[in-house]
This record gives structure tokens, sequence and C-alpha cells, in this order.
């Protein structure tokens, strides 16, 4: 059947095992970033963590997580804004992103056999790899964006009051959007925040790009298969 012939498809295993790896460290370098914010902010207030001049403020860093105590004359960072890990983290996640584009792309194309870079597959082969492959990043991304934006899906004109008994002085959402999923509180005492965290906004968006890639990828593969179907009697 013309179905089982083989085409080319490009060595990714490598880039995927690297993307593993380097997965891992990220989330191991930012969970000890994260162990060594906690109470890093009242350590600093308390003045149990001393820096050149008086203290000026204290704020957070998305990535590298690090708490980050604004002196004077110059900044003491909890272990996550240090050389070491910082740079660690840096790197792991560069070869992350890089690696994981990198496979993603690769899936598209059909090389041919006699490249070096080439392995044989069939068309069904190819569907199932970057079906598996469209499932998981896309059930990331999803994942992601309910945990960050289910208050606004619940209703995003009213996302700052949901899922809490405000009684009758609720917050008033000033301003929404989906992508990031992302809203602007007002209290009554005049106070204004973001619904979500600036690193959460960004990565629920980010993270909607290599399920995209996967995507594009899986339509490719099932459109060559189609293509490829023996036509009926």
């Amino acid at each position: 059947m013309s179905n089982t012939r083989t085409y080319g498809g490009y060595r990714t295993g490598g880039l995927w095992v690297a993307a593993g790896i380097s997965f891992g460290a990220v989330v191991v370098g930012s969970a000890l970033a994260l162990f060594g914010m906690l109470e890093y902010d009242e350590r600093c207030t308390q003045g149990l963590v001393t820096g050149p001049g008086e203290l000026r403020n204290v704020r957070s860093q998305a990535f590298p997580p690090a708490t980050i105590c604004e002196f004077e004359h110059g900044d003491v960072t909890s272990v996550g804004g240090g050389t070491a890990l910082g740079a660690f983290l840096w790197l792991s996640m560069l070869v992350l992103v890089v690696c994981l584009l990198l496979a993603l792309i690769a899936e598209w194309f059909e090389p041919r056999l006699d490249n070096r870079l080439a392995v044989p597959r069939t068309r069904v082969e190819k569907v199932r790899r970057t079906g598996v492959t469209f499932f998981a990043t896309g059930a990331v991304f999803l994942m992601f964006y309910a945990l960050a934006g289910w208050k606004l899906l619940a209703g995003p004109s009213s996302a700052c009051s949901t899922g809490a008994d405000w009684g009758v002085n609720p917050p008033r959402t000033l301003k929404y959007s989906f992508l990031p999923p992302q809203a602007t509180c007002q209290y009554t005492s005049g106070l204004t925040r973001q619904l979500n965290p600036a690193w959460t906004a960004s990565l629920a968006t980010e993270l909607a790009v290599p399920a995209l890639m996967a995507g594009v990828g899986f339509v490719l593969a099932w459109r060559r298969w189609r293509t490829d179907r023996p036509e009926g009697p």
C-alpha cells in the first residue's frame, strides 16, 4: 500500500534528549532559587541582610527567581540572583528553547533519504510523532493558561472579584486581556494591582509558541498522509 512508503525525517532524538535534560535543570535550579527566596524580603526589612547603605526597596525577579534588596549604593539578592546559579539557569533555559524549537521545526520537513541527518519514516509514523508532540505541548499550554486565566474565563469584566466573597465592595476590573491573561484590579481604597504576576502572564503566552509550532507540524504530516492514502474503488 502507498501509505507504507518511507520518507525522510530528521534525526531529532538528540534534540529532544537535550531539551529534556535542560528542562530538568531549569526545574531543579528554579526550585533552589525559590527556596532561597523564602522570607528573604523579611530578612532584608528586619536588617538581617546588610548591604551598602540604607535599604531603599525590596522587589522580586521573575527569572531567575530571586528577591532583590535594593540598598542605597547597590543591591543584595537571594541565591537565584547570584552569578553561579543565575548563569546556570540562563544557560539551561537557552539550551531548552533552542533544542525545543529546532526539534519542532525539524518535524515540518521531509529531507531526502540520502541526507546523513535523515532517517526513514512512513507517513503514519510522522502523523503519530507530530500528534503526540502537539498533544503534549498543547496540554501544557492549556493547563497553565487555565491556572493563570480561569478568572478571566469565568467573567472577564468581573475577573478581579471572581472566586472570593467581597460583599458590597468588590474590586473593579479596569481593563483585561486574554493573551496575555491579565487584568488591572482597582480596590475601594484606590489601590491598583495586576491580577497575575507579570511572569505568569508572560509564560502563559510564551507556552503557546511551541504548541503552535507542533500544531503546524501535525497539520503538515496529516495532509501529507491524506495525499498518500490510496483512493477508494
